[in-house]
Parts: structure tokens; C-alpha cells; sequence
């Protein structure tokens, strides 16, 4: 298990990060129940090791103009890898789309699309989505409105994991 390699004290700094990724490394190291150097130490070791990826803001999608958010379910003809590898190419190089991951069972890809208006999404589905090689089937399935969005892991839930486990 990958987490065998974290102690609780880099379990405790990724937890509180995952939460306010702002607050300075004073505040993190209080938190924590240690000093600051130790703690920013720790911090730039986590980060070396790929578990923290980056610090991002949050934005609101819709105060920003973004007021259609899309989900597109992608069939592809061919599964071969190099089929598969230049569609999440592809996939990379179209700011629309926010999000994608490769599926098993009825669908190849789900995409999290964000757009300004459906005129622009679905100049983006005929002009971009549908006309990509190897792309057979497309269903699309508009957002009204979200009741979760939680970024990261619930880390009490790995804690209590862990907890069982010792």
C-alpha cells in the first residue's frame, strides 16, 4: 500500500493542504504539531514525491461566463493503444474539455466539457468532437446543476483504513 510510506504527521500536511492550499507554513506547521522548518521540509519532500501535484484556485465557472457544463460519453471504433493514446491527445488540446477519463463497459471516455453557451458547445461537438478520427458515438448529457464537487480524498476515511489495519 502506497500509503505505508506516509507517517501521520504527512497525512495530517496533506489533509490540511487538500483544505486551504493558502495558508502559509506557519499556520500549516501549528496545525500539524510541528516547527515550521520540519514542516516545510516535509512539504517540498511530498511535493518531490508526486504527492502533492500543484496549487490550484478554485474558480467559479459561472461568474466567469462558463454557463453550460457538459458531460460526453465516447465511443471509439478501435480500443488499440495507439488509438486510444491520440484521442486523450487530442482530448489535451481542447479547452473545452476539463476533464477526461478512460472508462470500462458501455463507453470509452466521459468528457467534462465547460462552455460559455450551447451555441459554442456544439460548435465544439459537429466542428471538433464528432469529426475526430476513430470517434463513433457520442451522447451528451447537460448539467443542470451540481450537488457535490469535492476535490482530493476523504482522508478520514484513509485514516480510519489504516486504523483497522494496525
Amino acid at each position: 500500500m502506497v500509503t505505508t510510506r506516509l507517517d501521520p504527521i504527512d497525512r495530517k500536511i496533506l489533509s490540511e493542504l487538500q483544505a486551504d492550499g493558502r495558508m502559509t507554513n506557519v499556520e500549516l506547521a501549528k496545525r500539524v504539531g510541528i516547527s515550521a522548518p520540519p514542516c516545510l521540509r516535509r512539504v517540498r519532500s511530498l511535493e518531490e514525491a508526486g504527492y502533492i501535484r500543484g496549487y490550484h484556485a478554485e474558480v467559479n465557472s459561472r461568474e466567469l461566463g462558463f454557463e453550460v457544463q457538459v458531460f460526453a460519453m465516447v465511443g471509439l471504433e478501435s480500443q488499440a493503444e495507439a488509438e486510444l493514446s491520440a484521442f486523450e491527445e487530442k482530448c489535451r488540446s481542447w479547452p473545452l474539455v476539463r476533464e477526461c477519463h478512460m472508462l470500462n463497459g458501455e463507453v470509452d471516455f466521459i468528457l467534462k466539457c465547460v462552455s460559455p453557451d450551447l451555441s459554442t458547445f456544439q460548435c465544439f461537438l459537429t466542428g471538433d468532437l464528432l469529426t475526430t478520427p476513430n470517434v463513433a458515438s457520442v451522447k451528451t448529457s447537460l448539467v443542470i446543476r451540481g450537488a457535490k464537487d469535492e476535490p482530493g480524498v476523504p482522508f478520514d476515511v484513509l485514516e480510519e483504513r489504516l486504523a483497522r489495519e494496525a
